[in-house]
Order: structure tokens, then sequence, then C-alpha cells
């Protein structure tokens, strides 16, 4: 995701991605076709919204861009989805695992500043 500040010609750079645990719940996996690509039409905040599931978990990583009185700025913020409607037993596992992926992303990307946790 953002490695490096965008570029011109740097299209491909995602904007949200979202994670999921594998089929036999021993591997937490990039859920396939669940991710935002930076310049994509439309509101990426509104699509990344929709791409949540009601009725189970999800972690997800979103390049958040905002400005403040004095700049424009960006964070990498990663957020733990645990919908009130999600099986218990789905929220005990990514709850348990969510420490196991935030150590892999600040490990490779000092970037990753905020943690938002939504129940």
């Amino acid at each position: 995701m953002k490695v490096r500040k965008a570029q011109a010609n740097d299209e491909k750079r995602k904007k949200a991605v979202l994670f999921c645990l594998s089929e036999d719940k021993k591997q937490i996996i990039m859920e396939e076709g669940r991710e935002i690509l930076q310049g994509e039409e439309g509101d990426p905040y509104l699509k990344f919204v929709k791409m949540l599931p009601p009725d189970d978990c999800r972690y997800a990583l979103y390049d958040a861009t905002y400005e403040t009185k004095e700049t424009k700025k960006e964070d990498l913020v990663f957020i733990f989805w645990a919908p009130e409607s999600a099986p218990l037993k789905s929220k005990m596992i990514y709850a348990s695992s969510k420490d196991a992926i935030k150590k892999k992303f600040t490990g490779e990307n000092p970037e990753l500043r905020s943690v938002v946790f939504v129940y």
C-alpha cells in the first residue's frame, strides 16, 4: 500500500485492502477481489464501507487522506471489523489473532499509525 509517497504514474497503489481468515482458520490472507485501487471512480471510503460484511469479521488497511488546519495528511489505518451480528466464534478468533497481523504491518511499514476497532 503506502510504501512511498504517491507519484503521478503510480496508479496501481492500493487505497484499501480487506483481510480474512483462511477456510481452515490457520492463516490470515488478503481477501480475493476486496481491494480499492488509488484513482478509481467514486468515493473510496463509501466503497470501502460497502465491502465490509455485515455478518462476519475482517481486518482492513485503509490509506486515509485528511486535512488539518495546517496541511493535508495521509495515514495508513488498521481496522478490526467485528459487527454485533458476527458469530461469537468468529469474533473470538479474529480478536485473538489481531496482534499477529498488527505486528506484521508495523514491522514492514513504519507509517502505520492508527488502530481502529469497530464493534
